[in-house]
């Protein structure tokens, strides 16, 4: 599943990490409904927050919540989960949005869509998505149009952008396609007073998803020779991270403008989890549970080895007694690590040591195309991966992602326990 608020479990009260399992399965079951099980790929976490606005606009009555039978992601457990007219737009939105991106990596000529016996079939997906995204929006009030023609316009400004182009200029499709999504939350909901403030927290959040995905792809793009926004528009991450800073502080009090009834999981994910997909995009997240520590102005990923000092006195000032630390190198040089003393055995310049300023870096992973990701997706579906698994490797971009439902056991995690809205 893709998506940038993607929320860590120990920041969920139990009441509303069940709400939004309910909202995510809620989708997913929606687009098997409607569209078919092939459909449900395109599930994601972003989408589900049109659903969330929805019902929180709303007084709970009956019809919200059904039974759902045990579903592999959920470890073949059943669960209540949210169904209507949220979760159907939702399915909508996510279908059009998601036939695009096909559409653009049919363009691109991604993997195996370059064959065009499998591009042709990829369109045919692509094109019955949009219909079927067309049908369910149209009984629920909402034209489609208007993200198709947002996707289409996107083509023509990137060809068009250059170094010097604002930012803004390249996220502006984006920015209309959510601003329609999230307005028409209100009209389903009985409260047109919310459509504008709406309109304007959804018009931010596209700039911050657009922003954030351009964020986390520079490198791979750059080594693929793929297009990216900052890169083609020659702006750096300080202003990139200006802009995300400003649609933050945009979509908390475009949401203070309007009228919910109960807004708590929409308040957690659109300003809180916000927050934490900006701090991981840029590397800045101080969550235990996403791998990464603070620690005097630096940040360290686990896994990683700690930085030794080689004079036999390890990281947390205990003594190695085979002198040294395994990764800060030995007074006599070579270690299997590249560390030690310049010119002495093993180590760079030295015999039997890699040349002066040798560094190895691990290749990359590029991202796999739509099919093989599709064959993976279903791979982690039947194997409760997505749901259970601590870390599994996304299906499309193999970025490191969470299991939707797991327990957090670490005990000092760095996150905000309170709120630090005005007015919470």
């Amino acid at each position: 599943m893709f998506g940038i608020v993607r929320p860590c479990s120990h920041r969920l009260t139990e009441g509303l990490k069940t709400e939004w399992m309910a909202h995510l399965c809620g989708l997913c079951l929606a687009l098997r409904s409607d569209h078919g099980q092939l459909a449900r790929v395109v599930t994601n976490y972003d989408g589900l927050i049109v659903s969330v606005l929805t019902e929180a606009q709303v007084e709970r009555g009956t019809g919200w919540r059904r039974t759902a039978g045990p579903c592999p992601l959920r470890a073949m457990r059943t669960a209540p989960v949210a169904q209507g007219e949220g979760a159907r737009l939702a399915a909508a939105v996510s279908l059009v949005l998601a036939s695009a991106k096909v559409r653009d990596h049919v363009a691109d000529r991604d993997g195996v869509l370059a064959r065009r016996p499998v591009a042709a079939a990829a369109r045919k997906v692509a094109a019955g998505w949009d219909r079927a995204g067309a049908r369910t929006g149209a009984s629920l009030g909402f034209d489609t149009a208007v993200l198709v023609d947002a996707v289409d316009r996107q083509g023509a400004i990137e060809a068009l952008a250059g170094p010097g182009t604002s930012l803004l200029t390249v996220t502006e499709p984006t920015e209309t396609a959510t601003a329609a999504a999230f307005a028409h939350t209100a009209v389903l909901a009985g409260r047109p007073q919310n459509a504008a403030p709406l309109a304007e927290a959804g018009r931010l959040f596209g700039r911050l998803a657009h922003l954030l995905d351009a964020v986390e792809d520079q490198e791979t793009d750059a080594a693929s020779g793929a297009w990216n926004p900052l890169t083609a528009t020659g702006t750096d991450r300080t202003e990139a991270r200006r802009l995300c800073e400003d649609a933050l502080r945009g979509v908390r009090l475009a949401l203070r403008d309007a009228h919910f009834v109960d807004d708590r999981l929409a308040h957690v994910l659109l300003a809180h989890e916000l927050r934490q997909s900006v701090d991981r995009a840029f590397g800045t997240t101080s969550c235990g549970h996403q791998g990464q520590v603070r620690g005097q102005g630096q940040v360290q990923a686990y896994g990683t080895p700690p930085t030794g000092s080689g004079n036999g006195v390890g990281p947390y000032g205990t003594s190695n007694p085979h002198g040294g630390t395994p990764y800060g190198g030995t007074p006599q040089g070579g270690n299997p690590y590249g560390g030690g003393v310049p010119g002495m055995p093993g180590a760079p310049g030295g015999p039997g040591g890699p040349p002066p300023g040798f560094s190895y870096e691990p290749p990359k992973p590029g991202k796999r195309g739509f099919w093989a990701g599709c064959a993976v997706a279903i791979g982690l579906c039947c194997t409760c991966q997505m749901c259970c698994a601590g870390e599994y490797e996304g299906p499309w971009s193999r970025k490191k992602r969470e299991g939707c439902c797991r327990d957090c056991d670490c005990p000092d995690c760095g996150c905000d326990c309170c709120c630090p809205c005005d007015g919470c």
